[in-house]
């Protein structure tokens, strides 16, 4: 087995001068800091006091499920000789929250994968493939649903 490391700096920049002396009077705001890649403004959910215009844990999860799960179709797609000229997913997942806490119930992808040669049916059926190899998906413990969209370009 391969190991391969990540490493990512945190840093909070929302002490508003008290610190956390109160639940309302500290900023949520911080950086995800990577080195060599811009820093990702980040926050909490606007629900949990966040800033609105900030990414937060809950945006960055789907995110990255939707984007490992391009990933590997478009890989996928490539092998199989599915000549793919535009992907575009519209992803939501839902958060349940109750006196215990929160947990992700779901999360739904629904790429719209335009093809310009190969076969519609197995470009459709490279979606379940896809999901099976996503590092990400593999990984969490909720469901993770595809309804995918193929669309044949037009010659």
């Amino acid at each position: 087995m391969t190991a391969h490391r990540y490493t990512v700096d945190v840093v909070w920049t929302g002490n508003r001068g008290t610190g956390t002396s109160g639940y309302r009077g500290y900023g949520r705001e911080h950086e995800i800091r990577i080195d060599g890649k811009p820093p990702i403004a980040g926050s909490s959910d606007p629900a949990f006091l966040g800033d609105p215009g900030r990414h937060n844990p809950e945006d960055l999860l789907v995110a990255a499920l939707s984007s490992c799960h391009m990933l590997w179709y478009l890989h996928l797609a490539a092998v199989a000789g599915i000549v793919v000229t535009a992907y575009a997913d519209r992803a939501g997942g839902t958060m349940a929250t109750d006196a215990d806490g929160g947990r992700f119930t779901d999360v739904l992808l629904r790429p719209r994968v335009v093809i310009a040669a190969g076969d519609a049916a197995l470009a459709a059926a490279l979606h379940e493939e896809a999901h099976h190899a996503c590092f990400i998906a593999r990984s969490v413990n909720f469901p993770v649903r595809c309804e995918p969209e193929i669309v044949i370009e037009p010659v």
